[in-house]
């Protein structure tokens, strides 16, 4: 190469030195789903999630299965056959699942659907990211590294959960925030605010992630900020709660406990804080043992409140040490990740089941090491010190198959679910006249007694169901309690159980039946 073209090329690589980062940053989510699915010994198109554990990902596919073939579920989603005042979707927010429904109108929607969506929106999130913050060689292989050690973050892109949806959203408005403090433009700040509104109609929690697009509009305009800050909490409040009213399904138990703000109403102010505080307390002694649980066990859920933990005390040490140093920018999005944090905590605390809740904390760990990846401190001892610790969390850790293995195609399983299709096209005839209806629907009854053993379901057979009908997810209990008067049409429970005999006995049409599962038709 002459000396001309060996400096043109330098010019040129000088020139697009940040879209090269972020071409090459980009590949990292795909390449590290492959090394997950590799070191389990299989390639990335043999994930399967109908051999996975995670029972949520049947309502999220199903869901999305019936709005692209016609418009929304023609049966009900919901539970204890809950329904929705309007339409036909589960507890959930149906805002969830627009990314993988916009999938699957340009791609068409099969099993793989979601896990290629997930993976392509993320690896999209790291571009963004890297384009707008503009990190050095140095910080893209410390966030590379974080990524990597952080497994839980490939293992919800190698499903059907819509976690990574969630992380790709608050991360692309981190990295517009610190664009943001570099170069104010309106546009960064109305983008901001739109993706606000979004991330909480997916998650009401993440509304606590307005703090950086409410500094700058308050800093740019005091007056104008406050009555626009106030005014997009009102109206996705207002979109939030008409959502979780007219289109959700009441779910097995409420999924937000506020019976402590009772207290402040009926006992008064001083009685509320007592109990709050007391709350607080019993709910931190809970957590305490999960967390050591995690460390010492691999207990996953105190794996998840180890990792927000040490995030949430690093971010507290850093917003201390910019203060000393007067790095008033670097103050304002550390110091920011601390009120989020501490936030998320509290409400956690307060409204969530500690056992259940640690998956939220997910969304700020993934955030958290964005920040750290970019956050300046000497010889990158705090990124260092997370890397390794996140690699005795969330790797030699992570021991428990039902949280961290990855699920691959199962033959027998497969073989059963494609004899239920075939049987239930010819069984399970939608009725598209009468539209929503419990006709259209089927009941997954979750659990049932065996002999002396109370047993789950093998609710993978589920995906059989034909398109359009919709999937009532009932404990035994309510099914048992309401056996002549269930308004399903059809019935699907395990073999050899307690309901089996309940069934026999009152005569039912069987549709058909496997070595776990049967479905008999109620009407």
């Amino acid at each position: 190469m002459s000396q001309a073209k060996e400096t043109n090329f330098r010019v040129w690589l000088e020139k697009h030195d940040n879209l090269i980062k972020a071409i090459v940053a980009m590949m990292m989510p795909l390449l590290l789903c492959i090394l997950r699915c590799a070191l389990q010994g299989e390639w990335i198109g043999n994930v399967d999630i109908t051999n996975s554990e995670w029972n949520d990902e049947l309502f999220y596919f199903k869901q999305v299965e019936c709005i692209l073939e016609y418009g929304y579920p023609q049966g009900y989603f919901g539970f204890n056959e809950s329904h929705a005042m309007y339409l036909s979707f589960a507890a959930w927010s149906p805002v969830l699942l627009f990314p993988w429904i916009i999938w699957g109108l340009l791609f068409g929607w099969n099993l793989m659907s979601p896990i290629w969506c997930n993976i392509v929106v993320m690896m999209l999130t790291v571009f963004v990211f890297v384009r707008l913050v503009k990190p050095n060689w140095k910080q893209v292989l410390t966030l590379t590294v974080l990524f990597a050690v952080f497994s839980p973050m490939t293992r919800f892109m190698l499903s059907a959960m819509p976690e990574v949806l969630c992380f790709a959203v608050v991360i692309t408005e981190l990295a517009l925030a610190i664009n943001y403090a570099r170069e104010a433009k309106n546009w960064k700040l109305v983008c901001m605010l739109v993706l606000v509104v979004l991330m909480t109609l997916m998650r009401p929690y993440l509304l606590m992630f307005i703090i950086f697009p409410a500094y700058f509009w308050l800093k740019k305009n005091v007056k104008a900020g406050s009555l626009g800050i106030i005014a997009v909490i009102g109206i996705t409040g207002v979109i939030y709660f008409s959502i979780n009213h007219f289109l959700s399904a009441e779910y097995l138990t409420p999924l937000f406990d506020t019976t402590w703000v009772d207290v402040f109403l009926t006992e008064g102010f001083g009685a509320g804080v007592k109990n709050m505080c007391s709350r607080l307390w019993r709910v931190g002694a809970n957590v305490k043992d999960m967390l050591l649980d995690g460390i010492f066990n691999g207990f996953h859920i105190g794996t998840q409140y180890a990792g927000f933990l040490i995030l949430m005390l690093i971010f507290m040490v850093q917003s201390v040490m910019d203060w000393k140093k007067k790095k008033y920018q670097e103050l304002h999005l550390h110091f920011s990740m601390v009120i989020c944090f501490v936030g998320m905590l509290v409400a956690l605390f307060l409204m969530y089941k500690p056992r259940e809740g640690g998956r939220h904390l997910l969304t700020f760990i993934a955030v958290g090491i964005f920040v750290l990846s970019i956050t300046e401190t000497k010889y990158f001892r705090k990124a260092i010190v997370t890397a390794v610790t996140f690699g005795y969390l969330y790797v030699i850790m992570a021991i428990d198959p039902y949280e961290c293995q990855v699920p691959f195609v199962n033959e027998e399983r497969q073989a059963v679910i494609a004899q239920w299709e075939e049987l239930l096209a010819e069984e399970m005839v939608l009725d598209e006249e009468t539209a929503i209806s419990y006709d259209n629907t089927i009941i997954w009854t979750l659990w049932d007694a065996v002999g002396d053993t109370r047993l789950a379901m093998k609710w993978q057979e589920l995906y059989a169901v034909p398109k359009g009908f919709g999937i009532s997810c009932c404990d035994d209990y309510y099914v048992k309690d309401h056996f002549s008067e269930l308004k399903s049409r059809y019935l699907a429970i395990i073999a050899d159980g307690m309901l089996e005999e309940m069934c026999t006995e009152a005569g039912l049409d069987e549709i058909g039946r496997s070595k776990e599962v049967i479905i008999y038709r109620l009407r």
